[in-house]
């Protein structure tokens, strides 16, 4: 009896909603859009960036739902995994089904009502999410460059929101968040390598933990920290950076790029996680950077 008022109490409604939607991802993608709009907006619009922060969120957790039902069986054989409300039955695969359709209506509403571009791209990161990425992730590592895409939208999305506009700002923008993934999932391969060989998964670009991989993530972090910088070179139209903005972008690079050189000497889970940690704190950073830079500008 004790333990089913604990299973209630630890599981709720609420709980399960956060984690089908992941929430800490979800929250994290938002920001990126909310920095991209804060960036592309000459004076802010308060209505849009809610309806930006409600249609961020609806269509990332679509996505995310539609990637847990297509996954239920390989994660169930994931210890991280496994007890999410679809692998562990605490939620019927239709109810997720009808959830992902609403917040996906729900977000592609509030995106359109910003402008019919926003409401665009919002889509094509939700097809190429659960119509690409997830069905290749059992097959090939190619998986990782087919799910930067939508992966790289969110940061650009903002931009657009903002000025009802794609051009060299938000392609900017989208190939920062573009190149940053290509570490950022490679690390997350790196130390989950065992755990998705159990599901079939593997996103390692050599199919192994080895040198030629590291040093796959040593070229696509020094790629990235120079597309971060172009800005500073005031050739990408209204998106600039301050050469004191461009120093503190080139510092948090440099930070991961310290990571991806000690992975390739110690070739170890340990540092990898370090990398996946420092990657995530770098392209928070950059986007605060960007932001304030330009405000204090």
């Amino acid at each position: 009896m004790k333990q089913t008022t604990s299973n209630t109490k630890k599981h709720t409604l609420l709980s399960d909603f956060k984690e089908i939607t992941k929430f800490g991802l979800s929250i994290s993608v938002m920001i990126s859009s909310v920095a991209g709009y804060l960036l592309g907006a000459d004076k802010i619009d308060y209505k849009t960036l809610f309806l930006l922060i409600i249609g961020g969120y609806c269509m990332v957790g679509a996505s995310n739902i539609f990637n847990q039902i297509i996954e239920i069986e390989p994660d169930k054989l994931m210890q991280r995994t496994k007890n999410r409300p679809l692998p562990a039955n605490r939620m019927k695969k239709n109810h997720a089904f009808y959830l992902a359709i609403f917040l996906t209506i729900v977000g592609l509403v509030a995106l359109y009502t910003i402008n019919p571009k926003t409401a665009l791209f919002g889509a094509i990161s939700i097809v190429l999410y659960t119509s690409a990425y997830t069905p290749m992730k059992p097959i090939s590592p190619i998986s990782v460059f087919v799910g930067a895409f939508p992966g790289a939208i969110p940061f650009m999305l903002g931009w657009v929101a903002a000025t009802n506009h794609f051009g060299i700002e938000a392609g900017m923008l989208f190939l920062i968040q573009f190149l940053w993934q290509f570490p950022h999932f490679w690390a997350i391969g790196w130390l989950q390598f065992e755990e998705y060989k159990k599901a079939g998964f593997n996103m390692m670009p050599t199919l192994e933990k080895n040198k030629k991989a590291s040093m796959l993530i040593i070229m696509y972090t020094i790629f990235m920290i120079l597309a971060s910088l172009i800005p500073v070179l005031h050739k990408t139209g209204a998106l600039y950076l301050t050469p004191i903005g461009a120093l503190l972008v080139l510092l948090s690079g440099l930070m991961m790029l310290y990571y991806a050189v000690k992975l390739h000497k110690n070739q170890d889970d340990k540092t990898a996680r370090k990398l996946m940690l420092s990657s995530v704190l770098y392209i928070t950073l950059i986007q605060i950077i960007f932001v304030i830079d330009k405000f204090l500008h």
